[in-house]
């Protein structure tokens, strides 16, 4: 086993055992008031922000949605859904047979995805308002988690990472795409909202109960990465 693979073998042993413990650090925040600005948003205003022209995943977003492995009847978990850009996409991939939750700590969020879900004739989107550290999803009730920009909001991500596992049907799949966090290449934004880098977040979602299975290479701001459930 290389130095790398035992580094990380060894956090996620202690990381286990940390999670195990009641009345520890994870229930505090790693990033205390990263959600904020998301106590009562405006949907049209972030429309503006999330969907447009030269924001990266915007740009990327049929190529996106192509490379999560969709198919028809599934069910599909869209954790900090949003504005609802890729609960909207993800539906109709997945079909009236399927199901697309679209799960926000905002509930004006969710209510304008299920609504413009409902008015382009995507029934099959169901809004979920869920807890800072918990997604309140049903168990065993989805086959794949997908989380654009959001991973870095999670204030307690073990305790969120642990929800999500338990959503998961076996086998079940999580794809995450986030920002690079580069020093003396990433932005000033990014350094400054983002927590911590790709490494640190793999790290933290292989200790949370995931296999890590590939990294795509779509981007230059973001990363992709894609996980299964143990």
């Amino acid at each position: 086993m290389n130095p790398a693979s035992s580094a990380r073998l060894a956090l996620a042993v202690l990381l286990s055992f940390v999670l195990t413990l009641p009345g520890t650090a994870q229930d505090e925040s790693v990033n205390p008031g990263i959600n904020d600005s998301f106590q009562d948003p405006k949907p049209t205003e972030y429309v503006e922000r999330f969907e447009k022209e030269g924001r990266e995943v915007y740009d990327n977003r049929e190529l996106i949605v192509e490379k999560l492995g969709l198919e028809p009847g599934m069910a599909v978990a869209d954790v900090g859904a949003g504005t609802g850009l890729f609960t909207r996409l993800i539906a109709a991939r997945v079909g009236p047979s399927g199901r697309v939750y679209a799960v926000d700590i905002a509930k004006a969020f969710v209510d304008h995805t299920v609504m413009s879900s409902h008015a382009r004739g995507l029934k099959n989107v169901e809004g979920v308002v869920c807890a800072p550290d918990d997604v309140k999803l049903p168990p065993g009730s989805v086959d794949l988690v997908f989380l654009c920009d959001t991973y870095h909001h999670f204030a307690t991500p073990y305790r969120t990472m642990a929800s999500i596992a338990k959503a998961l049907k076996p086998g079940g799949r999580v794809a995450m795409i986030d920002f690079e966090r580069i020093e003396g290449k990433s932005s000033d934004w990014i350094l400054d909202h983002v927590r911590a880098g790709k490494e640190v977040f793999r790290e933290e979602i292989e200790a949370s109960g995931f296999e890590f299975v590939e990294e795509l290479d779509l981007f230059e701001e973001n990363y992709f990465l894609v996980f299964r459930k143990r």
